[in-house]
């Protein structure tokens, strides 16, 4: 790890949304690599018990001996449970199916919808220099989501360019308000990318169209096509732009990257 002569504070984004195939897992892993294309450092925590962002880092199973679900339950070392991933500057703390009895095994535990935040506050931290914590959030609104949201500074919502998009986002939006209300009232919605997003599809314009006007500025303005190298990137362990640099997909999450970069500069500024 690499040391910091002096210690930041990274900004932790929850990458969420309780409907699954949407394209969660796969903007973190993207959106986590061309953040590293901008010299930032990134720290992925694979908190989905399926642990897709684990692998398609090219962290195999049997390289999992300490996982999400020791580092929140078991309070084991940072040090202990990162990863080094092939990409300079990107760590990942992985995941395994054994993070799908965490709902239960908290329900007792006083602090259970602090521990990730708690966890993400050990002093080896301040090592790793990072600029970034990305959390791949399960596909569900359960303790696990809501241990995301509390730890992060704010929650990025992938929306599939589908029919009934919009419907359950008001789900997530409340659970936002709520778990700004008790628990974390920094938190704020970081945005919405619209992901399978096809141009020459009447619904997917459709879909954009209402996503901006019930949303405002929430949307970014970067799409995500939907893109078979993108779909393809996982099997081979990459990120579509270490997979295919110039494929639409590659040029979509790396202007996702520096669209939200330009944003935390412009409310820095």
């Amino acid at each position: 790890m690499p040391n910091s002569i002096h210690a930041k504070s990274p900004k932790i984004i929850a990458v969420a949304n309780q409907k699954g195939g949407v394209g969660k897992t796969t903007t973190t892993i993207n959106l986590a690599a061309g953040l590293v294309e901008q010299d930032n450092h990134v720290l992925v925590v694979d908190l989905d018990p399926q642990g897709n962002a684990s692998t398609g880092l090219g962290v195999n199973l049997e390289d999992r001996e300490f996982t999400t679900y020791d580092f929140l339950l078991d309070e084991v070392d940072l040090s202990d449970v990162v990863q080094q991933t092939d990409n300079d500057g990107m760590w990942i703390i992985p995941a395994t199916v054994d993070l799908s009895s965490a709902d239960i095994e908290l329900i007792n535990n006083e602090k259970r919808s602090f521990l990730l935040r708690d966890a993400l506050r050990q002093p080896a931290m301040a090592d790793l220099n990072l600029d970034y914590v990305l959390i791949d959030c399960p596909p569900s609104l359960n303790l696990l989501t809501v241990n995301a949201m509390i730890a992060a500074h704010s929650v990025l919502i992938p929306l599939q360019s589908e029919f009934f998009a919009l419907e359950g986002l008001s789900q997530l939006i409340n659970t936002v308000r709520e778990v700004r209300q008790t628990a974390n009232p920094k938190l704020r919605i970081e945005g919405v990318v619209l992901t399978m997003f096809d141009a020459r599809n009447n619904l997917s314009q459709q879909v954009e169209q209402d996503a901006r006007e019930n949303l405002g500025d929430l949307v970014f303005e970067t799409k995500i096509p939907r893109n078979v190298r993108v779909s393809e990137a996982p099997s081979f362990a990459q990120s579509v732009l270490k997979y295919d640099s110039t494929s639409k997909g590659a040029v979509a999450y790396r202007l996702l990257a520096k669209e939200l970069i330009a944003k935390h500069l412009r409310v820095a500024a």
